[in-house]
């Protein structure tokens, strides 16, 4: 018997079908970033960029809310610089740019070449991050324990050379925030450290609808460098790892490299405890593949550019002046409104003079969370033409002008919460206890070894604590250890992987 016809999609491939080119696929269609002609880098458009403008915007409010400053740090970092923490220095030398020239001349040919007169006497390090020279600037700040603590952000670019880009994923320029802090006490920097990472926590919940595990890095996967370091993990739709925020406990590490000495209120000569977090424009990738569908980009109200779009539709030059007019008027309606206990709605008007069809799909592929038409009859009628994001294309809903504007914020109160009731429930789904290694390797290997489908998840399973394990199963599966979870109970087991005696689950996940 032959299957029935799928349902046509605006995106193909599916997710079901080539989950990679998909996902290249709906930043395409959702006009959110492109490649640059620089390999490895993106342009950012509009859409975009208005997405990492209310993240900024979000988060830098909460930052300030708890007390923290925005600064500005150079982009050069001098080698030696890099070179005073040793485990840092390793962990990114192989991702660096480096700059040894400060002039270019002509080669002879039409074309250009760094002078070999204008060779720099030490290398600069387009920052991968900030620790080193933020440090040098701290050691000058710092003379005692009234200087402390120090709590600073800031809002940068940084660049890690890499090799397979994906745009939002993986790119060799990215856009983030680094927050630098300085503490006269181990406590006091391990509070901190807790306390970011309850706001990235907070942040990804409550305005990305991403459900996270908090938990602390194993020391394999450790921010180099760092005596501890806390993250939020995420699950997407190919069942695959994000780790979407890091807030690392550093110790005196890097304030022993970069010479932050403190007079402690003993007289005494000491060094400061410092911390550092960050997370990036990864984030826009993620929330794209733990929400979209196979028609689009799908995004939560609370972080969407515009919350609402109004498309007025008239086709005839007699009827156009009317309907843009009572689209502007119902635009300032809404805008009049509030939702998610206080913030204005966002609406944008299109009044681009392209088709109607065509200019709702470009919305829905946009993630736009609620689509609002109105023409002609509508205006004879008193209503509207609603139709929202987290529902099928097709399905719309009519309904009277003023029913509408006072129910706006409501149902956009119930699209961001129906999106994190969905993630939550698919990541669940796919979150399994395994305790033999005949079923781990299971879950994890593909059936289709040429082209993988979708499988595996998060797994929690027992190990043992040897590094020797981590890097067995990484090597075999490309699987590692997410996270050890902060909600995990003690259980005696027995290692995944090699029976030993464990005393706690860890997640276990293939990741980007």
């Amino acid at each position: 018997m032959s299957q029935p016809p799928q349902e046509k999609t605006a995106i193909t491939p599916r997710r079901d079908e080539d989950f990679p080119e998909w996902y290249q696929q709906v930043v395409r269609a959702a006009d959110l970033a492109e490649n640059s002609d620089v390999r490895g880098c993106m342009v950012i458009k509009p859409w975009g960029y208005g997405l990492w403008e209310n993240m900024q915007r979000i988060f830098d409010g909460m930052l300030k809310e708890t007390g923290h400053k925005n600064a500005y740090f150079p982009l050069f970092i001098p080698l030696s610089y890099l070179a005073k923490e040793a485990e840092h220095v390793e962990g990114f030398a192989k991702e660096c740019a480096v700059v040894t020239h400060h002039r270019l001349e002509s080669d002879g040919r039409g074309g250009l070449r760094p002078a070999p007169s204008a060779e720099l006497t030490e290398p600069l390090i387009i920052r991968p991050t900030s620790e080193t020279i933020i440090g040098a600037s701290y050691a000058k700040w710092v003379q005692s324990y009234r200087d402390l603590p120090i709590l600073i952000n800031q809002w940068c670019n940084v660049v890690r050379w890499e090799m397979r880009p994906r745009l939002f994923l993986r790119t060799a320029e990215f856009l983030w925030q680094e927050g630098h802090t300085a503490h006269e006490s181990a406590e006091q920097a391990l509070a901190e450290t807790d306390l970011i990472l309850g706001l990235y926590e907070k942040f990804a919940r409550d305005y990305l609808a991403l459900p996270v595990i908090t938990g602390e890095k194993s020391e394999a996967e450790r921010f180099p460098g760092a005596v501890k370091t806390l993250c939020i993990e995420a699950m997407v739709q190919d069942r695959k790892a994000i780790q979407a925020g890091t807030s690392h406990f550093l110790g005196q590490n890097f304030s022993k490299a970069s010479g932050i000495k403190f007079q402690s209120r003993e007289g005494k000569e000491e060094l400061a405890w410092t911390t550092s977090w960050g997370v990036s424009t990864r984030l826009i990738g993620t929330l794209l593949m733990a929400h979209a569908d196979d028609d689009g980009l799908v995004l939560p109200p609370r972080i969407a550019p515009a919350q609402v779009v109004i498309l007025p539709i008239a086709p005839k030059p007699d009827t156009r002046d009317a309907v843009f007019a009572a689209a502007d008027k119902l635009a300032a309606e809404l805008r009049a409104q509030t939702a998610f206990g206080g913030e204005k709605i966002t609406v944008e008007v299109d009044k681009r003079d392209i088709g109607g069809g065509t200019k709702s799909w470009e919305w829905i592929k946009k993630g736009v969370p609620i689509r609002v038409e109105l023409g002609p009859r509508d205006l004879e009628k008193g209503s509207v033409a609603v139709a929202r994001r987290d529902r099928g294309p097709k399905e719309k809903e009519f309904v009277p002008n003023a029913d509408f504007v006072g129910k706006a914020g409501a149902i956009l109160e119930e699209i961001q919460a129906g999106l994190l009731a969905r993630a939550s429930a698919y990541r669940d789904a796919n979150t399994v206890k395994i305790d033999t290694k005949e079923d781990f390797y299971a879950y994890f290997t593909p059936k289709n070894s040429e082209k993988p489908e979708i499988h595996g998840g998060f797994a929690l399973a027992h190990w043992n604590g040897s590094r020797a394990v981590e890097e067995k199963i990484k090597e075999d599966l490309k699987v590692t250890i997410r996270c050890i979870p902060f909600n995990a109970p003690e259980e005696d087991g027995k290692c995944v992987l090699t029976g030993e005696p464990s005393k706690r689950r860890v997640v276990w996940a293939k990741s980007y």
